[in-house]
Order: C-alpha cells, then sequence, then structure tokens
C-alpha cells in the first residue's frame, strides 16, 4: 500500500452528475480536485437512469405515434417492433454522451481520477485502494441504489431493477412492475407501446407525492393505453413456475391474487449509496434516508459535504446539479449557499408529461397559504389543438397578493413548460408578472397566462371597477 498521501482541496466521493459537477467548476477555478468512482462515469443517470429510460420512451412514443395517425388523416399502422434494435438505440446515445463524463475528459480539465471504492480513515482522510486522500473539503456524491424490499421467494425469481432492465435485448411478454412512481409508471408505459403486456403493483397510491387530481387523471391515461394498474395492493409472495414464469401474489382492497407474468421488475424507491464509505470514523451522522446535512449541506463533520441522493430528499439530477452549485459557492468563495427545496421541480416522463413545483392545492390549503388556484384546460390552445394533444391541464395555486406558490402540468411538454415557472418560484413572482409577458402565438405555454389572467376574472363583474369605466368614459 502506498505511503504517499494526496493532499487536494477538494476530494469528491462519486462521479454522478452531482459530483462530476464540482469537481468540473472546481478545477476550471485552478482547485486541486481528486474525484473516487468505484464504478461507472456518470452514474445512476447516464447508466441506468435519466438518460436510457428518456431512450426507451422515445421509441414507445414513436411507435404509439404509428397507431394514432387517423386523426391526421394518415392510416394507422402497427409498428413492427425490434425490440434489440430499440435497446441498440438505448445504448448509442448512453454511447454520444459518455464522453463527457469520461475520465479522460476530466483528466484534461486537471481532475485526479482514482477508480476505487472511497471510505473513510477518520475526519480528514479517505482510503482509496492504495491511495490515501486528506483534503480541505469532502463532498460526499454516491447517488442512490435500487431499493429491493424484503418480498417472499425473491431470491428464488430473476428480477430486475432500473440498474438492470436496460440490458435485456428480448421483449417481455407480460412485464410486472413493482411500484407505482415515477420509474415504474415510465417504464410502465414505455413496455406497453412497444407491444409488452404489463400490470403495475403498488401498496399505496400510484404517484403518491403529486397533486392527487393531476395523478389520477395520469392514471386513467395510462390505464386506457392497457396498463393494468393496482393500487393499495402488496405484493405478498413470488413463485417461479415453467419456462422461466413468475407468479406473483398479492393481497388488496379486492382480497388475494395472483398475476402470471414473464418479467419482473422492482421499483419500489432508491436508497442512498452509503454503506461502503465508514462514515462513523468520519464523525458523518447518517440513517436510512441519507447524510445528515443541515440547509447549507454540511454534515455533523464541517469538513464534508453531502449532495444529491447521498444527502436525502428528492432524488433527481438536476437537484444534484443544483446541490453541487451550492457547495461550490460554499467551499470555494466563502458565499451564503442555502437550500431552498420549494424552488426544486419534478417531472414524471410519461406521455402526457406531469411536472410540478411548490405547493400542492391541499398542501397550500392544509398550510394557510391558499388564496386561488388558477386552471386552464389543453383542451383552450390551439397549438394542443392543432396537434391533437388536448389532454391535461395546468393549475397554479396563488398565495397573498397573487404569488405563485406551486404549479402542476399535466400535458404535452409540461416538463419544458415547467422551466418558465420554476424561474417564476425562484424569483417570486406573482400572477401579475406572467399576464405581462409576450407569449409567441401558437404556442402551448399560453396556457400558463391564459391561467394566469383568469386570476382577474371576477374582477370584470365587480361593481366598483364598472363604475370607475363609467366615470372614465366621461372624459371623452
Amino acid at each position: 500500500m502506498s505511503d504517499t498521501v494526496l493532499k487536494p482541496d477538494i476530494c469528491v466521493i462519486g462521479a454522478g452528475s452531482g459530483g462530476l459537477t464540482v469537481a468540473a467548476a472546481a478545477a476550471q477555478f485552478g482547485v486541486s480536485v481528486v474525484l473516487i468512482e468505484r464504478h461507472k462515469m456518470g452514474g445512476d443517470c447516464l447508466n441506468y437512469g435519466c438518460v436510457p429510460s428518456k431512450a426507451l420512451l422515445a421509441a414507445g412514443k414513436h411507435a404509439q405515434a404509428m397507431r394514432n395517425g387517423a386523426s391526421f388523416g394518415i392510416a394507422n399502422a402497427d409498428p413492427d417492433v425490434d425490440f434489440a434494435a430499440v435497446m441498440a438505440h438505448v445504448h448509442d446515445v448512453i454511447a454520444a454522451i459518455a464522453p463527457n463524463d469520461s475520465v479522460e475528459r476530466f483528466t484534461s480539465l486537471g481532475v485526479q481520477v482514482i477508480e476505487e471504492e472511497a471510505r473513510f480513515v477518520d475526519e480528514r482522510m479517505v482510503q482509496a485502494g492504495p491511495h490515501k486522500i486528506r483534503a480541505r473539503r469532502f463532498v460526499i456524491a454516491t447517488g442512490s441504489s435500487p431499493m429491493v424490499p424484503p418480498i417472499e421467494g425473491l431470491d428464488e425469481v430473476e428480477y430486475f431493477t432500473n440498474e438492470t432492465i436496460f440490458s435485456r435485448s428480448t421483449l417481455p411478454e407480460h412485464l410486472i412492475i413493482a411500484g407505482g412512481g415515477p420509474i415504474g409508471l415510465e417504464m410502465a408505459q414505455a413496455h406497453r407501446r412497444l407491444g409488452a403486456r404489463v400490470t403495475v403493483v403498488e401498496a399505496d397510491k400510484a404517484l403518491g407525492k403529486d397533486d392527487p387530481e393531476m395523478a389520477r387523471l395520469l392514471i386513467d391515461r395510462l390505464k386506457a393505453e392497457g396498463i393494468d394498474i393496482r393500487e393499495h395492493t402488496k405484493v405478498a409472495r413470488l413463485e417461479k413456475r415453467d419456462e422461466g414464469q413468475i407468479r406473483v401474489h398479492v393481497s388488496g382492497a379486492e382480497g388475494d391474487a395472483a398475476i402470471d407474468g414473464s418479467t419482473l421488475l422492482v421499483a419500489t424507491g432508491r436508497r442512498p449509496n452509503l454503506q461502503a464509505l465508514d462514515l462513523e470514523k468520519a464523525g458523518v451522522e447518517h440513517d436510512r434516508s441519507g447524510v445528515k446535512v443541515n440547509d447549507k449541506l454540511r454534515s455533523t463533520n464541517s469538513r464534508v459535504y453531502a449532495i444529491g441522493d447521498a444527502a436525502g430528499g428528492l432524488q433527481f439530477t438536476h437537484v444534484a446539479n443544483y446541490h453541487a452549485g451550492l457547495v461550490i459557492r460554499a467551499i470555494l468563495f466563502r458565499l451564503p449557499a442555502r437550500e431552498k427545496r420549494h424552488i426544486l421541480p419534478w417531472v414524471t416522463y410519461t406521455d402526457p408529461e406531469l411536472a410540478h413545483i411548490g405547493l400542492t392545492e391541499d398542501q397550500a390549503r392544509d398550510e394557510g397559504k391558499l388564496n386561488k388556484v388558477l386552471r386552464w384546460p389543453y383542451a383552450e390552445n390551439d397549438r394542443a389543438q392543432a396537434e391533437r394533444k388536448t389532454t391535461g391541464l395546468i393549475k397554479i395555486v396563488t398565495g397573498k397578493g397573487g404569488r405563485i406558490i406551486g404549479v402542476t402540468i399535466l400535458g404535452a411538454g409540461a416538463g419544458e413548460m415547467m422551466n418558465m415557472w420554476a424561474l417564476a418560484i425562484a424569483k417570486g413572482l406573482k400572477v401579475s408578472d406572467i399576464t405581462g409577458y409576450v407569449a409567441p402565438y401558437p404556442t402551448m405555454s399560453e396556457i400558463g397566462k391564459r391561467a394566469a389572467i383568469s386570476y382577474y376574472s371576477d374582477k370584470t363583474g365587480s361593481p366598483v371597477v364598472r363604475g370607475l369605466i363609467r366615470f372614465l368614459r366621461l372624459f371623452g
């Protein structure tokens, strides 16, 4: 074992999206950085998460478009899906992005990359293979892994998680998904559109963290596509059948039942990757949800920060990148950098998409902050009509003085439309600010402006306002 001790300014543990952002930013400012990664550069997002799932969803969307051409005067066609070619497309997309996250690129930026597993030796030192690293600051960016629940019989059957499902080259005959969150429902729709039969089993409510009204509209749409979604239903045990088939025994409000399928995907949540770090030796407190950090993302060891999934909270790539920016501000510039969770949006990339930021209607009401809820349907938008994408609506939750405190969008392009609303909430804008901008016509973003204008609809019948108009007319 080497006796040499590396002494960088910053040691980043984990080369996922957040860790790479910290390493690149610090290196570009001329700061010495050691980056440690035990597995694949790019982490979960590039290799098993955001990138491959969106590539698979895109393939499914193309297949679905072929089935639904008649409304445009184009004959419907049943697509001939080559699933092996679909998966080749998925891996081509990963390969196209991978150079941006590669060891070679980061080495060229001046980052020292160590491809080993890291563990803390004490409060100021990390061991990674033969290397010892004594840094001024450490950033834990180890991400998360699929959480596999203790289901009877699970060890006797073959099952997949999001880390392994993209290794398949054959389309499942009947895909059974345990878990009705964003990952489960995205994979359900993608596989259904590519020709598989799909059943989703969710112990609670599907999309339980989203606005209940909007989530229900999306679930109904997915059911209309032929996806069997069973909510408030638990997987009791698993049974291996002949020829690789799986029987899933479930129990729910409608009693016990058995579902026979060919493939099982477990999508029941994620847990932070902290087990190998020996955090106790560093004096870093943590629990099952992640490292315990303050609103500056600092752990109980003042030298150690945690970001992204490792810090608990919302588990999204853009959150890890947001955290990375905060710790760079704090470590390099000693600037105030506090996490503001209310400005963090999220999107479920089904078709239609479901996007959210801030408080839901129910949350605002429970917290006593609700003023008005503004709505506008896609069906009353000209662009949506032209493209026959009329399913969905926007809900804008307003507080005192018309301040925007929450937005949920269900519909085509909801994720892209959410960018403007994320800016609005981050800057504390009011409905009046939204009514003041000019939207190009025809665009679906007009849906949000029309909803904002409706905030003033009750003013049109106001006797005071009408009296003022009559008075002003006296002057010509």
